[in-house]
C-alpha cells in the first residue's frame, strides 16, 4: 500500500488543515510504518503558479509549511517528505499525460470553473491543466491510496480515467504502466468552517485573519480568536440536531469534538443548556493545549533553515528513485526515445 498526498504552500497552516488533513496524514504515517506500507507528502510548489504568486513569498512559504508538517508530527525519517519543484518527472510525466487527458473532461472540473469565473480566456493554461499534474502527482509513484475530501473526488476520479486510458491506448493488457489509486475519504476527518462565518470553510485565502487560527499564532491570539468567534445568543442545545440552522454553533462544537477526540454530542452531553460564555473559554483552553506544542515546536523549526533545505533534499532524492522507472516506462509506452 502506497499512499501519496500534497498540499500547497500558499499561506500558513492553520487549525482547519491540521484537523481535516494533516492529522490524518499522521495517523496513516503511523498505521503505514506498522503495516509495512509508505506515504509520500509533498509541498505542491508547482501547482502554486497556477495562479499569480510573489516568488520570494513562495520560497519562503515551502519552507514554513515543512517546518509547519514536521511539527504537527509528519516524520521525515517514515514519511517521504519533498516539494515538487525538486522532482522533475512530475512535470514531465504531466506533459507525457497530456496527450492522454481530454479537453472535455478538463472543462467540466468543477474547481476550474471555480477558480476561473467569467474571465476563463483571462486565467492560466497552468490553471486549466492543474489537473493533469495532479494526476502526475499520484500516478508517477504507483500510488495505490489518496486522502480525498469531497472538492478533491473528482480530480481522482480524471487521474483514474487518464491512467485507465493511457493503459489501455499504450499498454499490453498484462502489463500497464499505471495502478489506477483508490481514495481514501477518513469518516473522522473534520470539515472545520470559518470562525467569522460558520457556512465557509476556513481558508487561508480568507482576508480576515480573525476567520482562522493560525498554527503561527501565539497561544493568547488563537485564545482571543476563538472568543471572538461569531456565534448566537442561544444556549447549546442537549443534543447535535438542536444545532439545525446554527452553523457558528455547529462549528465550534466541531472544532472542540476533533480536538478532544469525541463525539459532538458527547460534547453536548457536557455543556447542553450552558451559553456561549462558558463554552468558548473552555474551547480556548482545549485549542491552546492542542495546537501549543505544535506551535513551540514549529517556532523552532522555521528558523533552522539548513535542516529544512535537507529534509526537503533526501526527500526529493527518494522520490526520484520511486518515480523514476514509472516515468520510463511511460516514455518507452509512448515510443519516445530518450537517454
Amino acid at each position: 500500500m502506497r499512499v501519496v498526498s500534497g498540499i500547497q504552500p500558499t499561506g500558513s497552516l492553520h487549525l482547519g488543515n491540521y484537523l481535516g488533513a494533516i492529522r490524518n496524514w499522521v495517523r496513516m504515517q503511523d498505521e503505514m510504518a506498522q503495516d509495512g506500507g509508505q506515504c509520500l507528502f509533498f509541498l505542491a510548489d508547482l501547482h502554486a503558479i497556477s495562479m499569480p504568486h510573489v516568488p520570494a513569498d513562495l520560497r519562503a512559504s515551502t519552507l514554513e509549511m515543512t517546518a509547519a508538517l514536521v511539527a504537527c508530527g509528519v516524520d521525515p525519517a517514515r514519511s517521504v517528505l519533498f516539494n515538487q519543484a525538486q522532482v522533475p518527472a512530475h512535470a514531465e510525466l504531466q506533459w507525457l499525460l497530456g496527450g492522454t487527458a481530454r479537453m472535455g473532461w478538463m472543462n467540466r472540473m468543477t474547481q476550474w470553473k471555480d477558480k476561473a469565473g467569467k474571465n476563463r480566456e483571462g486565467q492560466s493554461v497552468a490553471l486549466f491543466t492543474y489537473p493533469v499534474l495532479q494526476a502526475a502527482d499520484v500516478l508517477l509513484y504507483q500510488a495505490t491510496h489518496v486522502p480525498v475530501g469531497e472538492d478533491q473526488k473528482q480530480h481522482l476520479e480524471l487521474a483514474r480515467d487518464i491512467a485507465q486510458k493511457f493503459n489501455n491506448d499504450f499498454c499490453a493488457a498484462d502489463a500497464p504502466v499505471f495502478t489506477l489509486p483508490e481514495p481514501i475519504v477518513p469518516p473522522e476527518a473534520a470539515r472545520i468552517m470559518s470562525l467569522r462565518d460558520g457556512s465557509a470553510k476556513m481558508s487561508k485565502s480568507d482576508p480576515s485573519d480573525m476567520s482562522r487560527i493560525n498554527l503561527a499564532d501565539d497561544p493568547d491570539t488563537m485564545s482571543k480568536k476563538v472568543k471572538k468567534a461569531k456565534t448566537d445568543p442561544e444556549p447549546l442545545p442537549s443534543d447535535v440536531a438542536g444545532l439545525e440552522g446554527r452553523a457558528d454553533a455547529l462549528n465550534l462544537v466541531s472544532i472542540y469534538a476533533a480536538l478532544a477526540g469525541i463525539s459532538a454530542d458527547a460534547v453536548l452531553t457536557q455543556y447542553g443548556g450552558q451559553g456561549f460564555g462558558v463554552f468558548k473559554p473552555a474551547l480556548a483552553d482545549l485549542v491552546v493545549d492542542v495546537l501549543g506544542p505544535i506551535r513551540q515546536r514549529f517556532v523552532e523549526l522555521k528558523e533552522d533553515r539548513e535542516s529544512l533545505d535537507a529534509i526537503l533534499a533526501r526527500g526529493a532524492a527518494r522520490a526520484r528513485e520511486i518515480g523514476g522507472p514509472t516515468l520510463k516506462a511511460a516514455y518507452d509506452a509512448l515510443g519516445l526515445i530518450r537517454g
